[in-house]
């Protein structure tokens, strides 16, 4: 029953009085059984750059070209951003949060990064165009990363090698 019911895993809260709005993305980043691009990119597009736009995250990740979609309707976005990690930004949602223009973290929140990972099948050839596609999404990832943080590229990549999770306070050093 469940499986079969309607899923609103994104929810948009506009606050006219303040003139801000929250969206949101308590689930996995999916386009079949979480938060979609194709769900955010026209609430976001669809807002006034007038509006502060608060990106509420709690989510395990996901899908790593959902969450790059998904950042690029944010950086999209002319109005200002503001993520709020409140339980876990992982994987492709810390692509989400870090496409804000300031990132805020609960205490007893997280952040981990890790390389990606597929669900792949087929012969040794086929392997092997996968490893080098992972190795290309790992280094737009890291690329991200850097820039925003402006920490090493190799300190980045190490973290990523180890499936890294940080804590608020970590995350904010």
């Amino acid at each position: 029953d469940n499986a079969g019911a309607d899923r609103k895993p994104l929810n948009l809260v506009r606050n006219e009085a303040d003139n801000d709005a929250t969206l949101y993305i308590y689930d996995v980043i999916d386009a079949w059984w979480g938060v979609a691009a194709a769900q955010v990119a026209p609430v976001v597009a669809a807002l006034d750059p007038a509006i502060t736009l608060h990106v509420r995250v709690n989510s395990p990740g996901g899908d790593v070209f959902e969450g790059r979609a998904i950042r690029t309707a944010l950086k999209q976005f002319k109005g200002k951003t503001i993520g709020h990690i409140d339980g876990l930004a992982a994987s492709a949602a810390t692509t989400i949060v870090d496409a804000c223009d300031e990132i805020e973290i609960a205490e007893g929140g997280f952040y981990m990064i890790h390389n990606g990972w597929p669900y792949t099948w087929g012969n040794k050839h086929e392997m092997r165009k996968t490893a080098d596609l992972l190795e290309k999404i790992d280094g737009a990832i890291v690329a991200d990363y850097a820039k925003r943080t402006g920490l090493d590229v190799a300190q980045l990549v190490k973290w990523m090698d180890n499936e890294t999770w940080f804590s608020a306070s970590e995350s904010v050093e």
